[in-house]
């Protein structure tokens, strides 16, 4: 039996799995961390995630076939780049996929020059910080503005 596992360039009709993921990856991020209502990764339309296909460097992980993980970023004016709207499906968990598509956007951003990568993640949620920590980001500064405690991580390449 041959398996495969890919990470490529999402493209506009990778939306709807993109969609999928992130709800999946959401929804759990929230039940983890003990947060009610809303955020907006869950209220993001087709047309939005299309937007930043077009305007971000969108990834998406493919299992035999199956897309499983996705991860955006969007690199700055200023040499410095914003990952966004990272998860992988549950059951695809502690299989590498998160590590991978983070490895590939790290090879991404040096090869542009890029000289640090920031990202947004509730600094509650242990198994998080972990993995972050263990990419080599560290806690630049937390906020309370989205009402929890928010952790600015930051992560150098120089």
């Amino acid at each position: 039996m041959n398996f495969s596992f890919v990470i490529r360039k999402a493209t506009l009709e990778d939306a709807e799995a993109i969609q999928s993921i992130t709800k999946e990856a959401f929804e759990k991020y929230m039940k983890d961390t003990g947060l009610t209502g809303t955020m907006e990764a869950l209220e993001e339309s087709l047309e939005d995630i299309k937007k930043d296909i077009e305007t971000k460097e969108v990834f998406i992980a493919i299992i035999d076939d199956v897309p499983v993980g996705t991860i955006r970023v969007q690199i700055l004016p200023d040499n410095t780049a914003y990952i966004s709207r990272f998860g992988v499906r549950l059951q695809y968990h502690n299989m590498g996929v998160g590590k991978a598509m983070m490895s590939l956007v790290d090879k991404l951003l040096i090869s542009k020059g890029v000289k640090r990568v920031r990202l947004h993640t509730a600094s509650k949620y242990a198994e998080l910080m972990r993995f972050y920590y263990g990419r080599g980001f560290y806690v630049d500064s937390t906020s309370r503005e989205r009402g929890y405690i928010r952790a600015l991580l930051v992560k150098d390449y120089e």
